[in-house]
């Protein structure tokens, strides 16, 4: 047990001395930096969560008021909403084509500017519907390029483009079928 001691205070040494001579403002602007990355990573997985849900009222509001979504496939722009009033029936009639959403979110960098941020995020969308009588998984790949602002102490999108890179199809087999 002693000898646990000793290790863990000759590796803590540095980071105190540092710790010591860091100012306490200039701690608190770090600490501020990474509660603010983790409410930006966090408001982009409850978004993905949310569409997984349908829950398209709880959706919007992540988005300011005035907020813009832009979205681009195969080099064009394919639909451009503003307003969670707009961007809100958007969602709700295209999730309402699918009876399975599901989003797995990768990785994001964010740039912070005080209550502003940008960030990029990407996703791995997996849609599953039927066309006639068939079932289809509808797979896409996403940029996501986001800007953010703080109002009321809390993050919100003000703008998103989205960037479906790649997409496929595949037939799901009905229940008890291989595939």
């Amino acid at each position: 047990m002693k000898t646990l001691i000793a290790v863990l205070a000759i590796l803590l040494i540095p980071f105190l001395a540092q710790a010591k001579t860091m100012s306490e403002p200039a701690l608190t602007q770090r600490l501020q930096q990474l509660e603010d990355r983790v409410a930006l990573k966090t408001l982009v997985d409850t978004f993905s969560n949310l569409a997984d849900t349908k829950s398209v009222d709880e959706q919007v509001l992540l988005f300011t008021e005035d907020a813009s979504v832009d979205s681009w496939s195969d080099g064009k722009q394919v639909s451009s909403f503003k307003g969670r009033k707009q961007i809100g029936d958007a969602f709700a009639a295209y999730l309402a084509l699918f009876d399975t959403v599901y989003h797995m979110n990768g990785q994001q960098t964010v740039e912070l500017h005080g209550d502003r941020a940008s960030g990029v995020s990407y996703c791995l969308v997996v849609l599953i519907g039927k066309d006639g009588d068939k079932r289809y998984r509808n797979t896409a790949g996403v940029i996501y390029r986001d800007e953010y602002v703080r109002r009321d102490g809390r993050w919100l999108i003000a703008k998103r483009v989205s960037n479906f890179t790649w997409r496929s199809r595949d037939e799901v087999p009905a229940a008890g079928e291989q595939g």
